[in-house]
């Protein structure tokens, strides 16, 4: 059952006063109002953030969870995982289950793929004017930055020199030794996603730093991971979904959306009935719908085995 109207509208506006709705949420909020009215909502998708949120501390899915989505699949629902990853790491993280063969969005909503057949549903990239000015701005202030291009639909990888050093192993889902390029050529094609990484700085304050600049044509989040994410501007998890909700004829109101993180905000805002995990940040759960146990705590299942009980809806 959806929040009461008056106490939706209370949350929203406090979340709001308080400084924890990012303008990119503004759309959102009317549109959460009106669905909160409304009750016995059938659930045909389901949407779900990966680190922290689908996947255990130790990255795994555990079975519990597994067994759950299937039941969704099976009882007809869409199941699509949605992550800062590429659609390759997202199948690595899956390895082993169903999950790993069908639709994903990846690189923040940038991307749209088919596992099970490479198709590219969409794509939206970050055009170079854009890209370049936002690296050089923020350079001039971390001279220690440095900057990876992820480009074909999150095929390919382009480091410019310094960043490779920063990296652990296995980030970004890189196992191979990787190779740097000059600036110049990382910068001058467009990305699906720019990512910023600096060894004497966190990535919450370059991202607030960035979004200060206000450079138009891009999205800056973060993910809780050791980077910072650009996207172009109105590309997030949000944009992404419409697009696949779109292509499926699927409404808003009939998907269920879990998060955990920054880069959750938008899918959780925009989604029919928004999931914050227990371990989510405070901004996240100020504007989701329920709150759910932690990733460790079989949060994701909970929800879906109680949606099951309630003929799939809410």
């Amino acid at each position: 059952m959806r929040e009461t109207l008056p106490g939706l509208t209370d949350k929203i506006g406090k979340a709001a006063c308080e400084g924890n709705l990012p303008a990119s949420l503004t759309p959102f909020r009317c549109l959460r109002v009106w669905q909160a009215s409304r009750v016995d909502t059938v659930i045909r998708l389901i949407a779900t953030d990966l680190d922290g949120t689908l996947v255990n501390s130790a990255r795994l899915l555990d079975p519990r969870t597994l067994e759950a989505l299937t039941a969704a699949r099976d009882a007809g629902l869409a199941v699509v995982p949605a992550s800062g990853r590429q659609p390759f790491s997202i199948a690595e993280v899956l390895s082993g289950s169903w999950l790993a063969e069908g639709i994903v969005i990846g690189a923040n909503g940038a991307v749209g793929v088919d596992l099970a057949t490479d198709d590219v549903l969409f794509e939206t990239v970050i055009e170079v004017e854009a890209q370049t000015r936002l690296f050089h701005e923020l350079r001039q202030i971390y001279p220690k930055l440095a900057c990876v291009s992820i480009r074909d639909a999150g095929a390919t990888f382009w480091p410019e020199e310094g960043y490779v050093g920063m990296m652990d192993p296995g980030d970004h889902g890189r196992e191979e030794v990787l190779k740097h390029y000059p600036l110049e050529e990382v910068l001058g094609e467009p990305s699906v996603k720019l990512v910023l990484r600096g060894a004497d700085v966190a990535p919450e304050e370059v991202r607030a730093v960035a979004e200060g600049l206000g450079v138009p044509g891009v999205k800056v989040s973060t993910s809780g991971a050791p980077f910072v994410e650009v996207a172009a501007e109105g590309v997030n998890k949000a944009s992404g979904l419409q697009k696949l909700c779109a292509r499926l004829g699927i409404a808003q109101d009939e998907v269920l959306a879990f998060g955990d993180n920054n880069n959750d905000l938008e899918m959780i805002g925009w989604a029919g009935h928004g999931v914050a995990m227990g371990n989510a940040l405070p901004e996240l759960a100020a504007v989701a719908d329920e709150v759910t146990l932690t990733n460790n705590e079989f949060g994701v299942a909970v929800v879906v085995e109680r949606l099951a009980t309630n003929g799939w809806s809410l």
